[in-house]
């Protein structure tokens, strides 16, 4: 029997945990490099010193952000503890990549509000959650029907950051565009099943235990895109989410319009989120749970005004 090639299990040991297929491709282009930077040696016949060097490379060769160091460090340690069944990777002489240290971009009260003048559409509905319920443009694309909770205002947030659930605020003002939306995803959910698709992907548990239910509306998405595509593991043909590409596109042409200065991305938008709901004196330890910071250390960059209470939360997107 042939031995699995060393990416073939590479891979295999990523989708066995559920990872995205964005840190597969990430990991196995590090992983890659990695080895291409070692002369085509085999991973297991190099040493700990091999991996520092490779990293160290990196950040004083390449000048690469720490973010990347880290990326690559994070692949190269998946490789020989979950892959080649290396306990410990001992990096002594590592030398990280200086991490700058900066503010996030903000924008006030009176720019989020001219800066919305000019979103409409999807794009706009996916730029007021982003500001309005605190999401990442991945969270924000990858929500399904079923994890809008339109009775309790909220919404759920399916294995974000770190792999784990959270809740978050449902706006007010984003409520009738998107019962507007399920109507029209469910009338073009009806056309794709009459053509013989409609299927689209779930987590591996469900999709084993049960069969049809990836037929279901609950489970399409909530911004689908405007094709039918081919999933890259699968092989499944299924209408995907719409690329964070043309969500950025349609906010930087916003921004531009709107006579805005600032470098504005839709991670702008979650900044802005945060910095506002502490600015109308809501707990700290709220905006934390919001936003699915980990550490209280990483929501602690937006803090001016903290511990000033409050039982009921509403949305800074509602305030426009």
């Amino acid at each position: 029997m042939a031995k699995t090639k060393l990416l073939d299990q590479v891979r295999q040991e990523i989708r066995r945990r559920n990872y995205s297929y964005k840190t597969e491709q990430a990991y196995i282009s590090w992983i890659v490099r990695f080895v291409k930077y070692h002369g085509m040696v085999h991973p297991k016949e190099l040493e700990d010193r091999n991996v520092e060097n490779f990293l160290n490379h990196l950040a004083n060769s390449r000048n690469v952000a720490a973010g990347t160091q880290n990326q690559a460090l994070s692949a190269l340690v998946f490789l020989y503890k979950e892959v080649l069944g290396v306990k410990v990777v001992s990096l002594n002489n590592l030398q990280r990549a200086k991490k700058p240290k900066t503010l996030p971009v903000v924008l006030s009260i009176e720019e989020t509000s001219k800066l919305f003048e000019h979103l409409e559409g999807i794009a706009g509905l996916i730029c007021q959650l982003l500001y309005g319920s605190g999401l990442r443009i991945s969270e924000c694309l990858r929500l399904r029907v079923q994890d809008i909770d339109f009775d309790y205002k909220q919404l759920w947030v399916r294995s974000g950051k770190g792999l784990k659930d959270r809740v978050s605020l449902l706006p007010q003002k984003c409520i009738p565009q998107i019962q507007l939306q399920i109507e029209k995803i469910a009338a073009l959910h009806k056309k794709d099943l009459a053509k013989g698709y409609g299927r689209t992907l779930l987590p591996k548990a469900l999709s084993a235990k049960y069969p049809n239910e990836n037929k279901e509306l609950r489970w399409q998405y909530l911004f689908p895109s405007t094709m039918i595509s081919e999933d890259p593991r699968s092989r499944l043909k299924h209408r995907y989410h719409l690329s964070n590409r043309y969500v950025q596109k349609k906010l930087k042409e916003a921004a531009k319009k709107a006579g805005l200065s600032k470098k504005i991305s839709c991670h702008t938008l979650r900044h802005s989120f945060a910095t506002h709901l502490l600015q109308n004196g809501y707990d700290i330890r709220t905006v934390q749970e919001l936003l699915g910071h980990k550490n209280l250390k990483t929501t602690m960059i937006y803090t001016h005004v903290l511990n000033k209470g409050g039982n009921y939360i509403k949305s800074p997107v509602d305030s426009i």
